[in-house]
């Protein structure tokens, strides 16, 4: 899903790869009418690999994930909610604070290298009473009023979120500890150009997971003063092997094939989503006319000079106050990457983006919501202290669902096994 902005949205159309370098001899082939599988199949290097093949319990960025989103199939043919998010919405993750992927990482880039990450425990955000009460929303009785509910549990490294219409489940989110190395979509790598193909357009590009991952020609950022002639260069006159260049993942690998890369960066936040070295700028189509107008005259005082601004649906009825904080959080997280970037080696991991609950509250979390439920301690200290920072308004939401004083699990309670198992 993508925010709806006046700016033109790359496809992201799938093309087919070719060969890449490194590939290694296959084993022997099986005696004809052998039909049992071959012992070393599972571990045959592939095209695009750029190393061998990892063995049972490595844990290098690229390996197959099982976590990532998992939808019931049941809810009657309901019309799934209207998400809100923008450009910088991620649909995997970067991140867990645990794993064995992060500390591997940790590992090769040693302490003073690791990856950074988004800003979740800035300082507490003050409102007055008059706009803190305009933005809770409807209340009840005392209690809020919204028409979701949002389940946060956590177990054994497990976090699965569900999200509730009344008192059925319509969203369901899984994420493992191996998501931290498969499913990268949205990381920031140093990474380094292995082969450049002009007939397909693309590049192989190494950034430290066994497969290559690959770089269009359309997703490359180039300044056309260094071009004379017409019409937008051929790939092969931007890129050469052994380049070493900054690039972010929009698309996890899938089995076989590696994941899709772009030049154009961009760091998302609560309220805008910063793209650096860009001259992109826009506001979300779904806010009104009026409000579009007032946030473009906000943001012609605080937008950096050589970065590009998009500004999410979320940004409705907030104040400059919050924009220039949002945008000065952003850009503090850009000079690290940078600075990261010229003291480290390629491949190696820049940047990677939060745990998936705080991107879930950072991209779905508003007065909506009657409330956030988490059964882990560490997780909604975390969560609270994250939502203070950019929604002081709706941190009465969040709540805490303890297991050891609790009748139920929190699943049990709302009963989201119960219809999990129905789905399936």
């Amino acid at each position: 899903m993508s925010e709806n902005t006046g700016n033109e949205t790359r496809s992201d159309t799938d093309r087919t790869d070719t060969t890449g370098p490194g590939v290694a001899e296959a084993p022997s082939a099986p005696r004809v009418g052998d039909s049992r599988p071959s012992p070393d199949g599972g571990s045959k290097p592939q095209i695009g690999d750029s190393r061998p093949a990892p063995q049972i319990g490595d844990s290098r960025p690229g390996g197959d994930g099982g976590g990532g989103q998992d939808q019931p199939g049941s809810g009657g043919g309901r019309k799934r909610r209207r998400r809100r998010g923008g450009r910088g919405r991620s649909g995997g993750g970067g991140g867990g604070s645990s794993g064995e992927g992060r500390r591997d990482q940790g590992r090769r880039q040693g302490q003073d290298n690791r990856p950074v990450e988004a800003i979740t425990d800035d300082a507490p955000l003050e409102l007055d009473e008059d706009t803190l009460k305009r933005r809770r929303g409807r209340e009840r009785r005392g209690m809020p009023i919204g028409r979701y509910l949002m389940c946060v549990s956590v177990s054994g490294g497990v976090t699965q979120i569900a999200v509730m219409e009344g008192r059925q489940l319509i969203e369901h989110y899984l994420s493992r500890p191996a998501d931290d190395v498969s499913e990268i979509h949205g990381n920031v790598y140093l990474s380094k150009v292995q082969n450049v193909l002009p007939g397909m357009e693309a590049a192989f590009v190494d950034i430290g997971t066994p497969k290559n991952a690959v770089l269009y020609r359309g997703d490359i950022q180039y300044s056309d003063s260094d071009f004379d002639g017409k019409g937008r260069p051929r790939i092969e006159q931007v890129l050469r092997a052994r380049q070493t260049i900054i690039a972010q993942v929009t698309k996890n690998p899938i089995a076989h094939k590696g994941a899709r890369l772009t030049q154009e960066v961009s760091l998302p936040g609560r309220f805008v989503v910063l793209v650096p070295n860009s001259s992109t700028f826009g506001i979300s189509k779904r806010l009104p006319d009026s409000e579009r107008k007032r946030l473009r005259s906000i943001l012609d005082g605080v937008k950096p000079k050589q970065h590009g601004i998009i500004v999410r649906t979320a940004a409705e009825n907030i104040t400059a106050e919050e924009v220039e904080r949002d945008v000065r959080r952003l850009l503090t997280q850009w000079d690290e990457i940078e600075a990261l970037a010229k003291r480290s080696q390629s491949p190696s991991l820049l940047y990677r983006e939060p745990e998936m609950a705080f991107r879930f509250i950072r991209e779905e979390f508003n007065k909506d919501f009657r409330g956030v439920v988490i059964d882990d301690a560490d997780m909604y200290e975390r969560v609270r202290t994250y939502v203070e920072s950019v929604n002081p308004a709706l941190v009465s939401r969040i709540s805490y669902h303890d297991p050891e004083t609790e009748s139920l699990p929190l699943f049990e309670r709302h009963h989201v096994h119960e219809q999990l198992r129905k789905a399936l």
